[in-house]
């Protein structure tokens, strides 16, 4: 508790970081939202601003967490020794890799709150419609994202490269979850990939609850196993000095 006390002050400290986090996912829903009201979803008969952005912008919280913040924070905890260091006493480094992750999945879930109150005063949405489902989604899918954050922070050599390689990592999986093209339109080459990505079935299987439908199985069993993959390849590779 003490460890999660600390982490957390350190991350307010870093406020322009954290209001770049929880502004731009309602920046951008903003200014989407109002630039295309009428515009509805292909299939679906809602407005992109119902469950399409929303699903989008949640993801996109949850990706620059991952790809940028984790690895930037464990790298350089890496090259100034305070993984090496805590080492040495009682406090064994992996617990403050859970409490990382636990601060971060706090921000995430903090800008989802907060997207969701923005739509329904802005645009009348309403929230999630399948509560249980959509938080089984959410965690499972953010769980999995933040085991690829320790991944990219343990391929990184250092704090300078580290954004780097998240963002090389983050935009084509902003691609896969149909950020820019909505899944229902994508070409079969790439809706296949997204398929089997973990970015894909993460956003169909939150965009699905957002709808008031259950997550589908399959969406489920790909995030599962991204969480199982990304999490045993950050065991193996992680350093910590």
């Amino acid at each position: 508790m003490k460890l999660l006390l600390v982490e957390t002050k350190l991350h307010l400290r870093e406020w322009p970081l954290l209001l770049f986090t929880l502004a731009l996912p309602v920046a951008l829903l903003v200014v989407l939202g109002l630039s295309v009201p009428d515009f509805t979803a292909v299939k679906q008969g809602e407005r992109f601003v119902d469950t399409q952005w929303p699903t989008m912008m949640t993801l996109l919280s949850l990706l620059v967490l991952t790809c940028n913040v984790v690895p930037a924070v464990l790298t350089a905890y890496r090259e100034q020794g305070v993984l090496r260091r805590m080492s040495t006493t009682p406090m064994h480094p992996g617990r403050l890799l859970g409490v990382q992750l636990l601060v971060n999945l706090g921000v995430g879930a903090l800008s989802t709150v907060i997207l969701i109150v923005t739509g329904a005063v802005v645009f009348g949405s309403s929230a999630p419609r399948q509560w249980a489902g959509f938080i089984l989604v959410f965690l499972l899918g953010s769980a999995a994202l933040m085991a690829l954050g320790l991944v990219i922070a343990a391929v990184a050599p250092n704090g300078k490269v580290a954004p780097g390689i998240g963002s090389a990592v983050m935009f084509p999986l902003m691609l896969l979850a149909g950020m820019w093209v909505p899944r229902d339109v994508m070409p079969d080459a790439l809706r296949t990939i997204s398929d089997y990505s973990v970015a894909g079935p993460f956003a169909q299987a939150l965009r699905d609850t957002w709808a008031g439908h259950a997550p589908q199985l399959f969406h489920l069993v790909v995030v599962a196993v991204g969480l199982v993959v990304f999490g045993g390849l950050a065991i193996r590779l992680f350093r910590w000095e």
